[in-house]
């Protein structure tokens, strides 16, 4: 190998240890870049606020459409729907949306539910105060169940947004025990400050 194939050698193995330290660098930095792409676009709900439920709001005239949808991950085998298409609101009034989800099976199975505003921009106004998408939810065999979510949109929602869409998705939990999340939702719920329980 002659002084001139060194140096060609030389410059491509620089090259591409160069590359490679690029690669693990776009990698590492790939999570936070979705991050900030999901808050951005509201993309898996990221952008969605969320508030208490005597948040004081300013009510509008302004109406907008809410439309409603809602489906199911093929590993869950449950049926889930909204239980109204679609509602005209009042931009900063409190309202609610009832879903409806029932296990189709005879073993009792935990899912969690990820949502979506679209348009992307919209889910920076869309504020919920109690959704069941906060937990994971457990159906015991053949049992269903409604599901609501209580939400407002702020009156300050740019002008040029009509129609909002709030989509559902629930997904199986393969690693959660239905058993031991029952009894951590039973114990919990009867727990209360006066009674020492």
């Amino acid at each position: 190998m002659n002084a001139g194939e060194r140096k060609s050698h030389r410059k491509l193995v620089r090259k591409l240890v160069l590359l490679a330290v690029a690669m693990f660098g776009f990698g590492f930095a790939l999570w936070p870049l979705y991050g900030v792409f999901c808050d951005l676009t509201g993309l898996g709900g990221r952008g969605v606020k969320v508030a208490e439920n005597n948040t004081a709001m300013e009510k509008s005239d302004r109406q907008v459409k809410v439309r409603f949808d809602a489906t199911v991950n093929s590993s869950l085998p449950w049926a889930f729907r909204a239980l109204q298409k679609t509602e005209t609101i009042a931009l900063g009034e409190m309202n609610e949306a009832l879903y409806f989800a029932e296990n189709t099976t005879d073993q009792a199975i935990v899912g969690q539910a990820i949502y979506n505003v679209t348009p992307p921009e919209a889910s920076l106004y869309f504020v919920k105060t109690e959704c069941f998408c906060f937990t994971q939810q457990v159906l015991q065999a053949n049992e269903s169940r409604e599901m609501p979510v209580y939400y407002f949109i702020q009156p300050d929602l740019p002008d040029y947004i009509k129609e909002i869409t709030l989509s559902y998705t629930f997904y199986r939990n393969e690693n959660a025990d239905p058993v031991a999340l029952t009894s951590s939702l039973d114990s919990n719920a009867g727990r209360s400050p006066g009674n020492g329980k």
